[in-house]
């Protein structure tokens, strides 16, 4: 099961996927396409900019912008760097291998076999995945995220970003 981090992390990053070259969305309007509690938004957009996800900028089209492509981007490493390992069992994960404290033996361990087939075909679907993925389908995202994603930009919003603000100096 995804966490409401990874959820909230995937449909900001839809969000920002769906903006022009050069565009940027505040941490208020990620919050407003995502769903997601702008207080807890910006760890997670601060998490995603430090792992190389996210850019950002400041001044009156400031905010935060996506660096790397949508089709380059694998649900897999996005779910690790999010929620951490992601494997059923310590012994079956890459990234943070440890033995388990009751196995004798790995090679002949029964649950280690069974779920490691599991996991490896898990593994090539969700590694197979990237966000262009759910971008094109929203059905796919609607599935995984447990409703319809973010909501894609209006005319309005677009318009609204243009237009002067008092807040533009921020």
């Amino acid at each position: 099961m995804i966490t409401q981090k990874t959820k909230y992390a995937l449909k900001s990053l839809m969000a920002l996927a769906a903006l022009d070259k050069g565009e940027a969305l505040t941490i208020e309007e990620v919050a407003q396409r995502s769903g997601a509690p702008k207080r807890f938004l910006e760890h997670i957009l601060l998490d995603l900019r430090k792992s190389g996800y996210l850019g950002s900028k400041r001044g009156r089209s400031g905010g935060y912008f996506l660096i790397r492509e949508p089709s380059k981007l694998s649900l897999g490493e996005l779910l690790q760097q999010i929620d951490g390992p992601i494997a059923p069992l310590p012994c079956l994960s890459r990234r943070a291998y440890r033995r388990c404290d009751d196995c004798a033996d790995e090679d002949s361990c029964s649950l280690r076999r069974v779920f490691g087939e599991i996991f490896w075909s898990y593994l090539l679907l969700i590694e197979s995945l990237t966000l262009q993925d759910f971008i094109q389908d929203p059905a796919l995202a609607g599935k995984t995220l447990g409703d319809q994603g973010p909501a894609a930009p209006t005319p309005a919003d677009r318009e609204s970003r243009t237009a002067p603000s008092a807040a533009a100096g921020e």
